[in-house]
Formats: C-alpha cells, structure tokens, sequence
C-alpha cells in the first residue's frame, strides 16, 4: 500500500473538522476542487470510504471517525516535533482533550487553571471522539464516563445536566423550531436525544456546537446543550425542564504514569477546584436564565 502523505491527513482533518469541501477550503487555503480530488485519493490509497457525501456537507463514516482519531494524534506528535525543532520543548505542554462545551467553561475560566508565571503551556484539543491517552495523545481528558483501562486514573469532578435552550422571550412562541448537530458531531447522546424526540421538528442542522450556540442566540430556535453552557448565557433561557436521560458524570482522567508531572498534576488539581466550585452550574441548580 502506498505511503500516506501528511499533507492528505492534514487535509482530512480540515474537511471533518468543517463539515464539507467548502469550509475546508477556507481553512487550508486550497480550493474546494483540488480538496475533493485529495480526498478521493486518501480513499483510493486506503481502501476505505472515509466521508458520506450529502448536499448539505461531508459526513464522517464509521471509517473515518477510526482514521480522525489517529490523524489527531499524528497531529500532536507532529506539533510536538515542530515544537521540538524550533527549541522550544524546555517548556512543556499540558494538553487537555475535552468536548466542546467543556473546553469553552475552561478558557471562560483560564485564569483559575493558567497564569504566565507558570513554566508549563496548555494545549486545548476540542474533540467529541476521545484521544487515547494510553498512547499520550492527551495528558488530561474531561471524559463522561468512568475510565475501563488498567493504566488510567480517574476522577469523578461532576455530574452534568442538559436542556433545551432558547434565545429569553423566545419560549413564549407556540412552535419554536429546532437546532440540531450533524455529521460528526451528531455522535453525542444529546444530539441522538433530538434526533429520537424531535427529528421531525428540526429545522436547522449545523456541524459544530458553535455555530448551534449562535443560532441559538440569534433567535432561530431552540437546542440541546448542557445547562454548564447555556445557564452560563444571560441571553439564554430554557425552553423545558432538565433532561434527565441524558445526566451524565464528568471524570478527569490522566494515564498512571504521569499524573505526578508536576505539570499535569498542578492542572489537574486546579480544573478539579473550577469544576467543584460549580457544582450547581453543572447540576443545573444555578441558573443565570428563566428556569421553567
């Protein structure tokens, strides 16, 4: 089998991590045409069907989301490679794989995990997939469930707890269409939870929580997102009750081996302090926005 080329893996992230050809483009400064043609080679080279192609975008196959995870990892190896060329390892890196929302509470909050006297960096990787931190692809994950592998630690910071949201006011509209997550980002339980109950009333898909969020606060409709974020939105408020199916547990969980660096544990401990100082945000107790 042929060698695969880095430059098509980095490719392949950008056309997943977007949703489509277009996005993608933008991001690697490549034509859409040319993206395309790369990624029916990577596919040719491999063997496997990486993307389902849809006219609304690019959605991952089951095959893809495998090979997204190693590119990621290839990725921060190669990011640390880079770093190590240029001399710049002498200050190491703590990288934090975590989910969108959480990742967003924690650069809301840098300053109480973080501070330029310290002799470390952060690395944030913003994925739903997990990084395997068995292999270092990650030195901290914010995970949702207890870790299974031997060689792993876990702490139990919190339980989180979901709802729909809507822009305040907008709950008072009979019919207030929804928001839901597409393509790769539709692995998660909250977007399978509206696909299930709401499938039919979904009005607009996006394919990343982002872009959901602002829709959100433009008024467009109503989604689900954990009330860690949107009871953190004074825009926000919530258009039902806590959705109890989908509470879940929030684990910090580093590898055996490391979770006495300096480093790694220093950050452990404070994102362990953050979350535990908002038990009731994350619980859905505390709330910024009209609770029903």
């Amino acid at each position: 089998m042929k060698d695969i080329d880095w430059q098509d893996l980095k490719l392949f992230l950008a056309v997943a991590r977007a949703g489509g050809l277009g996005p993608a483009a933008r991001l690697v400064d490549a034509s859409a045409p040319t993206l395309g043609r790369r990624v029916t080679a990577l596919e040719q080279a491999l063997g496997q069907r990486l993307f389902t192609r849809r006219q609304q975008g690019y959605e991952l196959t089951e095959a893809g989301r495998s090979l997204l995870v190693h590119a990621q990892e290839v990725e921060a190896a190669t990011a640390a490679i880079e770093r190590w060329r240029a001399g710049t390892t002498t200050r190491p890196s703590v990288r934090i794989s975590a989910g969108h929302w959480m990742t967003s509470f924690l650069a809301d909050n840098i300053a109480a995990i973080w501070t330029t006297a310290d002799a470390w960096s952060l690395d944030f990787v913003t994925a739903n997939a997990r990084l395997d931190i068995g292999r270092r692809a990650a030195d901290i994950g914010i995970r949702n469930r207890r870790p299974e592998e031997g060689w792993l630690a876990g702490r139990k910071v919190a339980v989180t707890a979901f709802a729909a949201f809507c822009r305040r006011g907008g709950k008072a509209e009979e019919t207030l269409p929804w928001i839901a997550l597409a393509g790769d980002a539709a692995i998660t339980p909250s977007a399978q939870w509206v696909a299930r109950h709401h499938g039919e009333q979904v009005a607009i898909k996006v394919s990343d929580p982002r872009s959901l969020f602002d829709l959100v606060r433009s008024g467009a409709g109503q989604a689900v997102m954990p009330c860690l974020a949107g009871d953190r939105e004074p825009a926000f408020e919530r258009a039902g009750p806590l959705i109890g199916e989908l509470t879940a547990e929030q684990w910090l969980v580093t590898h055996h081996e490391d979770r006495h660096h300096p480093a790694i544990h220093a950050t452990v401990e404070r994102i362990a302090r953050l979350i535990g100082a908002h038990q009731g945000l994350f619980a859905g107790h505390e709330t910024k926005t009209g609770a029903p």
